[in-house]
């Protein structure tokens, strides 16, 4: 007995060893050698064009920027279910930002999801999907970023709980979920077709936002873009569980996504308002292409939701009226003009009953817009509503959701819309409040 013993705490020992040789080997990756920032006049002017095109279709400034920060400088929250993770800096400060990294550092980055120093990056960069952006894509957007300007700031440490703050554990959450080569294909389907996949499930990382994930913050691969969460806001399904009253057409998606808003289903806002404005500098081919593609995921309409005639049915107006008066009453006076005053987007209301905010699965991008409005943009003629959060009292918001949940939706009230009533108004405070803490930290110092 006292042999086998021995025998079987020495297989153990092997076993552990081994155990961790092999996940050594899987979280280990090399430094790269670290390099003098290059020039900006090193890169074409045309590769850099190319790679400022890029970063708009991957959105790129939206997360790497924060407000009142520099441009590309990192420091952005954000929040996840694990804690909270700050973005980085991707200017080309040697010690602050990317400056030091050569092109071969920048593309393991985006292909696999790795810092110049070997340190596991957080998949709140979406690599998953980075990982299909072609080689001359990758150099562009190498050379648009090394020809920004420096910027030195070092983000906040995240904030993650125990044990997800251990990077190498980041290794074993890639062994399950990162995958390559994962862009479809088919030459049936045209160019056109083809180029809005590459964009679509690479740089652009549409699923990121559209898709659910699992409890370990993967995208489930059987429900793309089926909806999903960012920022308190719901990233609608874009597939054929899509609750929009009026399906998604390519060209209804091209208009949408070029101008921000399209007749038949309304105004971009919220995280989609930023892709909308970034791809504004986008070429028309791009843009067209990422359309057809998602227009493909999303399916072809029925004949009962081909257009609004034949998709909406007519209000029970009286009904939901005599069902909830508070509700009707509050509409009546602050909405109707808008919504019901017959003057074409973007300079009326969106017709109510082609509303996927109040059609939808989820309250809060409804509450949003209530609360916030939707602002002007600078220097265009586009939809605008005034915000309503200090006119409007909670239970009130709770019977004009209501309300217009069952006058346009046609389906039954959202539960436990209390709290999503105050946690949309919290999470207005919040962001006021960060604004007001920005705006007064830019004034500091000045006469």
């Amino acid at each position: 007995m006292p042999g086998q013993l021995r025998i079987i705490r020495g297989i153990a020992a092997i076993v552990l060893v081994a155990g961790a040789a092999a996940g050594f080997a899987v979280a280990w990756r090399p430094q790269i050698a670290a390099m003098a920032p290059p020039r900006p006049d090193t890169f074409h002017p045309d590769i850099v064009k190319r790679g400022r095109d890029l970063a708009a279709i991957g959105n790129c400034n939206t997360c790497h920027t924060v407000q009142g920060g520099g441009n590309y400088a990192g420091g952005l929250p954000v929040p996840t279910p694990f804690g909270t993770i700050f973005s980085s800096n991707i200017t080309p400060d040697a010690e602050t930002g990317i400056g030091s990294w050569p092109e071969e550092a920048f593309v393991r980055a985006m292909r696999s999801g790795v810092s110049r120093d070997g340190r596991h990056l957080y998949p709140t960069f979406p690599y998953d999907h980075f990982t299909n952006v072609s080689d001359a894509d990758d150099r562009a957007l190498y050379a648009f970023l090394m020809t920004r300007q420096p910027v030195h700031a070092s983000p906040p440490a995240n904030q993650l709980t125990f044990p997800l703050n251990y990077r190498p554990l980041i290794a074993g959450w890639k062994l399950l979920y990162l995958r390559s080569g994962d862009v479809p294909s088919d030459a049936a389907k045209g160019a056109e077709w083809n180029r809005g996949a590459y964009l679509v499930e690479g740089l652009a990382h549409c699923g990121a936002c559209h898709t659910p994930r699992n409890a370990l913050g993967a995208e489930r691969v059987k429900a793309r873009f089926a909806g999903g969460d960012v920022d308190n806001w719901h990233a609608y399904a874009l597939n054929d569980t899509s609750l929009a009253p009026v399906r998604w057409t390519a060209d209804a998606l091209y208009a949408y996504l070029r101008h921000g808003w399209q007749a038949d289903h309304g105004t971009a806002r919220g995280p989609m308002a930023e892709v909308v404005g970034n791809l504004a500098t986008v070429a028309d081919g791009d843009v067209r292409a990422i359309a057809v593609y998602m227009a493909d995921v999303s399916g072809v309409p029925t004949p009962d939701r081909k257009s609004p005639t034949d998709a909406v049915a007519q209000t029970a107006a009286t009904d939901a009226t005599q069902a909830n008066a508070t509700g009707a009453a509050i509409y009546a006076a602050a909405c109707a003009s808008c919504h019901e005053g017959g003057r074409a987007l973007p300079y009326g209301g969106v017709d109510l009953a082609l509303s996927t905010a109040i059609a939808g699965p989820d309250p809060r991008n409804l509450l949003n817009i209530v609360l916030s409005g939707v602002g002007a943009v600078a220097g265009e003629r586009s939809p605008i509503m005034p915000g309503f959060a200090a006119s409007i009292d909670d239970a009130q918001l709770v019977a004009l959701t209501n309300y217009l949940r069952a006058r346009f939706g046609k389906r039954p009230a959202w539960s436990d819309l209390d709290k999503a009533v105050r946690d949309a108004r919290a999470v207005q405070a919040t962001s006021l409040a960060a604004r007001g803490a920005t705006a007064d930290s830019s004034q500091r110092g000045k006469p």
